[in-house]
């Protein structure tokens, strides 16, 4: 699978996760989401995502054959 269908996969999770611990639990999960939502947004504009450097340290979601730019940030597609 690629990196960026992995990212946007943990980025929803994340999200939705959080609403749900806001509603039951407590408000403050609130400002994870609100983390989340900005990562995002700082990713469109700077092509940096914390993310996919991690997801590449372990090696996973790897370009199929080789298809994929080594220069192109996964958060920003």
């Amino acid at each position: 699978m690629k990196r960026h269908l992995l990212i946007r996969r943990f980025a929803g999770t994340f999200i939705l996760a959080s609403l749900l611990l806001a509603y039951y639990h407590s408000p403050n999960w609130l400002w994870f989401t609100a983390f989340v939502g900005f990562n995002l947004l700082q990713s469109s504009f700077t092509n940096f995502c914390p993310l996919e450097m991690i997801l590449k340290k372990f090696g996973v979601g790897g370009a199929c054959c080789g298809n994929e730019k080594k220069s192109d940030s996964a958060c920003g597609s």
